[in-house]
């Protein structure tokens, strides 16, 4: 999985799957996917957008979506999906952290802390903090504290989410710092691993 070769191969699975079956949205939201892993994001929005245009039900799952806007710097229609999401998931700290982070990019961190929403029972202690640390109720040292007991994975959200926090304040060099340990250091098979990925090849 953490190599673009097998990407390229998921690509082309998933290509072959939508000429056959060109009505079944979650094949392009599977072949969206696969292409932002592989950074390719306007495309990847293409597909959660066919998608959508198949099945209208499905808008308010489309967080995938919303990572690819953050990244085509497409901030106003982020923080929209986000807040949709929420709708149906509203425990979820990393929506509401996500509609930060699009509001912040375009409006200013002031205005993202202010327009946080209240996120109280994601089970993920890390996420927890994160949330804490976004609100302006922890620091970064406690973030990485919550990373460091909980093993690899605990450790890669920790870096993730503090390299999007100093992103968005204009802190480029700890934004690099905390980002690449997350990609280089802390690997696991998951979507925002690959997310990780985009985001070191996207800032060079």
């Amino acid at each position: 999985m953490f190599f673009s070769n097998s990407l390229e191969n998921q690509l082309q699975r998933w290509n072959e799957t939508i000429r056959n079956q060109p009505k079944n949205p979650n094949a392009y939201i599977r072949r969206g996917m696969v292409n932002f892993q592989l950074a390719k994001i306007d495309e990847s929005i293409q597909d959660f957008d066919i998608a959508e245009q198949l099945d209208a039900s499905i808008k308010p799952y489309l967080w995938q979506r919303g990572l690819s806007y953050y990244y085509a710097e497409r901030f106003a229609e982020g923080a929209e999906q986000f807040e949709i999401d929420l709708r149906v998931n509203a425990q979820d700290v990393e929506e509401t952290v996500w509609r930060y982070l699009c509001i912040a990019r375009s409006l200013g961190v002031e205005e993202a802390r202010n327009s946080l929403l209240t996120v109280k029972n994601d089970p993920r202690r890390i996420m927890q903090r994160v949330y804490d640390l976004y609100a302006g109720d922890c620091t970064p040292d406690d973030v990485l504290t919550v990373g460091q007991s909980e093993g690899i994975k605990v450790n890669f959200y920790s870096h993730l989410y503090l390299g999007l926090y100093y992103e968005v304040q204009n802190n480029i060099d700890l934004a690099q710092e905390y980002i690449v340990k997350a990609a280089d250091k802390y690997k696991i098979d998951d979507y925002m691993w690959y997310l990780a990925q985009v985001h070191k090849k996207l800032r060079g």
